[in-house]
């Protein structure tokens, strides 16, 4: 007898224990969230303060609130917060996005460009270029964007053609066979238009500078919608992550989450794309930075990427700025420079499994 009580004893502790524990854990993640805002906050500040033009801290903080008119304000005003700010939305585009492909097609190795998104949307810039005489990098983001929804529409009814259904692997090579046809495509347009080339050059290293407050404005909206998407898939996420059939019981419309995971990507990517140009390693190395912090629940991973992806992208952007003085290193060498090497440890650190 003394046994069977010791043992409901030992059931009723435990299941105490249990939700005490989430409760723990919960509280954990949640500090850690605040955390990552706080580090982003930071670079923002930093982002605002450092540039080619030293201004000091001080009258940075001043002017920052009580414009003047004098040069350093405007520098501020009209160069440093627009390029920070969309460092901001891209950051979190790129994280986002990057996180979804992983949870959507089950493979770590996923990036926001393996759907050709980030590809379609350089075809736009380049016939925007090359056919239409385009020269503005606001008239570069409207092309950017339609060609990053019309690449995305293309490998979504390539991947669900006939009577099947678009699943991970059919989206995948559906995804790999259109970015080998726009790959040769705008090779083939850069290479016999050498202006062109000069052009699109300058565009596809991935750089936040000589960005203003229109680019900022136009990207805002398209951001934001992704990212509602994206935050609101991660429950149906978390259950796909156990396989369709085991979604479909749980009640997740298994298709209908694709279709909309697909164009929260289209969105996000090309939006990022589109404002920056390509920016490589934002969105493949920081889900696993955040599925390292907070295992696999996609609900803290989303979370987590959408913080930590533009302190990332901000800080390489600052960092640039640094180590390039008088001039400055473009955003999308930097963060190749230090996504490749973090992707390396982490895969070092921590068997990569299929998600």
């Amino acid at each position: 007898m003394s046994v069977e009580v010791q043992a409901a004893s030992g059931s009723e502790a435990g299941g105490l224990a249990a939700p005490e524990a989430r409760r723990g854990v919960g509280t954990l993640r949640g500090m850690g969230l605040f955390l990552a805002l706080g580090a982003l906050v930071l670079v923002s500040l930093v982002s605002v303060w450092v540039g080619t033009r030293g201004i000091p801290f001080t009258s940075t903080w001043g002017l920052l609130w009580q414009p003047d008119g004098s040069e350093a304000s405007v520098i501020i005003h009209d160069y440093r917060i627009p390029r920070t700010l969309l460092g901001l939305l891209v950051g979190m585009a790129l994280g986002l996005s990057g996180a979804l492909m992983q949870a959507l097609t089950r493979n770590p190795l996923a990036d926001p460009g393996l759907l050709g998104v980030s590809l379609g949307a350089s075809t736009g810039v380049v016939v925007a270029i090359a056919f239409l005489g385009v020269a503005a990098p606001l008239g570069y983001v409207w092309f950017a964007l339609l060609g990053a929804a019309v690449t995305s529409v293309v490998v979504y009814l390539l991947g669900s053609s006939g009577r099947k259904l678009a699943t991970p692997e059919r989206l995948v090579v559906a995804g790999a066979a259109v970015t080998a046809v726009l790959y040769a495509f705008n090779s083939a347009v850069l290479l016999l238009n050498p202006k062109a080339f000069d052009q699109f050059r300058f565009w596809t290293v991935g750089a936040l500078a000589g960005r203003y407050f229109d680019i900022v404005h136009l990207t805002l909206p398209f951001v934001v919608v992704g990212l509602l998407m994206a935050l609101g898939l991660a429950p149906s996420l978390n259950a796909l992550a156990l396989g369709d059939q085991v979604g479909r019981a749980l009640g997740v419309n298994v298709g209908r989450t694709r279709l909309l995971g697909a164009i929260a990507v289209m969105l996000l990517c090309g939006t990022a794309t589109a404002a920056a140009g390509p920016i490589a390693f934002v969105g493949l190395a920081v889900p696993h930075v955040a599925r390292f912090i907070v295992g696999p629940d996609q609900r803290w991973v989303l979370a987590y990427s959408m913080l930590l992806a533009p302190v990332l992208l901000i800080g390489a952007d600052v960092l640039g700025r640094v180590l390039g003085a008088p001039g400055e290193i473009q955003v999308g060498i930097v963060t190749a420079f230090i996504g490749a090497p973090l992707f390396i440890a982490l895969c070092r650190r921590r068997k990569l499994v299929m998600l």
